[in-house]
């Protein structure tokens, strides 16, 4: 994570460079005449838009002034046309402190949340803070077997080709995740999980870097989806997320009585079918091989 290694004031001013590359002079008001050696506004647009002497924004882009009150985020954030989000994000940075290396802590699924899953009948599955996959049902691994424990669901949607083309708008959804990681990571950048996550994204993906530079935030709470299943087809489905103390549950349903809801009631039979063949298959396998008890040698007890 570049950007973030060197200290609170250059995030704040990456952040705000970042932002400033993406507002053009017209969504400002500006002309947009003549050749502009940089993408969207100048430093001292931002600065003359937001009452604030060019000299002063230079330093806070360069993280030389780490305290600007919050009259001038405001102001900046006007300029900039960041949303509630974007806003209370530039806010945390510009009022993150200097704070002791946090501990570790393992992402833990309750035991009820297993038993809760496995009553579920649509899929259901269990992420971390990172998109780690710590826990599914069996309905959310037949909608996509990304979601088996153990997958990461950005690096999936990034590097993975079933995955790109299971999402109808992967665009969006990639835009989507990627925002909400850098929402979630807020100012726990040493985090070793997150660091070796964006590190080896950044490597591997053209798409997550692009998106990464961007610096945009967002919440990925609820909504609606829309994918492609290669057996039952397009499904549109509701998506929510739960919080369950450090990790989130995630369920997804289509409208009842709609086609979706049709097909995912077609995928849940299928599903089992399969799961009774590997079972079947699985005992008539232990029932043609000897006891492995059987081959180790008897343990004298005189």
């Amino acid at each position: 994570m570049r950007d973030e290694e060197p200290g609170e004031g250059h995030r704040l001013g990456s952040y705000l460079r970042a932002r400033r590359e993406l507002v053009s002079p017209a969504q400002v008001g500006l002309p947009t005449g003549g050749k502009r050696r940089v993408p969207g506004l100048r430093r001292e647009e931002v600065a003359l838009l937001a009452g604030i002497s060019p000299d002063y924004y230079l330093r806070l882009e360069r993280g030389r002034d780490k305290n600007p009150s919050p009259q001038v985020l405001e102001s900046l954030a006007r300029v900039l046309q960041l949303d509630d989000i974007e806003r209370t994000y530039l806010l945390d940075l510009a009022a993150a402190r200097p704070r002791a290396p946090r501990r570790k802590r393992s992402e833990h699924v309750p035991a009820r949340v297993y038993e809760l899953l496995a009553h579920l009948q649509i899929p259901a599955f269990v992420e971390g803070r990172a998109f780690d996959v710590l826990a599914s049902n069996p309905m959310a691994v037949a909608l996509s077997p990304r979601l088996q424990p153990g997958q990461n669901r950005l690096r999936s949607l990034l590097l993975d080709p079933e995955e790109q083309a299971f999402h109808q708008d992967w665009t969006k959804a990639t835009a989507d995740f990627i925002a909400t990681l850098r929402t979630t990571i807020g100012d726990d950048i040493d985090n070793p999980r997150f660091v070796e996550l964006v590190g080896e994204l950044a490597l591997s993906s053209q798409r997550f870097r692009t998106l990464w530079a961007r610096h945009d935030v967002r919440s990925l709470d609820g909504g609606t989806t829309t994918v492609h299943h290669p057996v039952v087809g397009e499904l549109r489905l509701h998506r929510d997320k739960l919080p369950i103390g450090d990790v989130i549950l995630v369920v997804y349903y289509p409208d009842k009585g709609s086609d979706s809801d049709e097909k995912l009631r077609l995928l849940a039979a299928l599903a089992e079918t399969e799961l009774a063949q590997t079972e079947t298959s699985a005992g008539q396998t232990r029932v043609g091989r000897p006891d492995a008890s059987s081959d180790r040698p008897t343990r004298s007890t005189g």
